[in-house]
């Protein structure tokens, strides 16, 4: 397990595409919309929206499914009986409580422990603990958009988390910053924030 001080990505060339990604998820037009607009969207896909700007999601593969799966069921377990609830996306996260807010968000996996956060809709303000699993076409947003996105809102524990390489990537908020540690699919990493809760990755990559 390593641990680093949060500073800002350096974009290597290695990583120029991703960032590039970031602007190319949405085919709506030009016009910036809020959580209002959001919520009658009726065109059978699935968005996020960042600061009025739209972004489609695409359908997830079989492999982040089943390790999605894998981390709802053992955060399941880990917080019966504590006053923490764990959801899967499709799942509205409105980071700054508004209803007129500009930004929606759908974690991979989320944790709330303030039930006054829950609504009919979903979220409103930051959970405590969110766990996003990278895909091909998410990659940027979760590495560079989403992350200063989920530091600025308060997210107190960001996991990001790498199929192939079988890693993630803790990241654990302290003075407005984020202290990074990384894991390898042979460590049993700690969650921060929740007590006693401890995550064996050999159960989370099937090895």
């Amino acid at each position: 397990m390593d641990e680093e001080r949060y500073k800002p990505f350096d974009i290597e060339e290695s990583s120029v595409s991703e960032s590039a990604q970031i602007v190319s998820y949405t085919n709506k037009d030009d016009q910036r919309y809020t959580y209002t607009d959001y919520s009658k969207w009726d065109d059978d896909q699935r968005w996020e929206l960042v600061d009025g700007v739209p972004y489609m999601m695409s359908a997830p593969s079989r492999w982040h499914q089943e390790i999605s799966s894998n981390l709802h069921g053992i955060l399941y377990n880990l917080l019966k009986g504590k006053p923490c609830t764990v959801y899967s996306a499709p799942f509205d996260v409105r980071l700054n409580a508004d209803t007129h807010d500009n930004t929606v968000v759908q974690p991979d996996i989320l944790v709330i422990c303030d039930s006054e956060k829950l609504d009919d809709a979903g979220c409103k303000g930051a959970p405590d603990f969110i766990i996003e699993i990278l895909s091909p076409s998410t990659s940027g947003r979760d590495r560079f958009l989403k992350f200063d996105l989920y530091r600025q809102a308060g997210v107190r524990e960001y996991w990001i988390v790498e199929i192939d390489a079988k890693k993630v990537s803790a990241h654990i908020l302290s003075n407005a910053d984020y202290i990074t540690r990384i894991y390898s699919e042979t460590d049993t990493a700690p969650i921060s924030v929740l007590e006693n809760c401890m995550i064996d990755l050999a159960e989370v990559f099937n090895t």
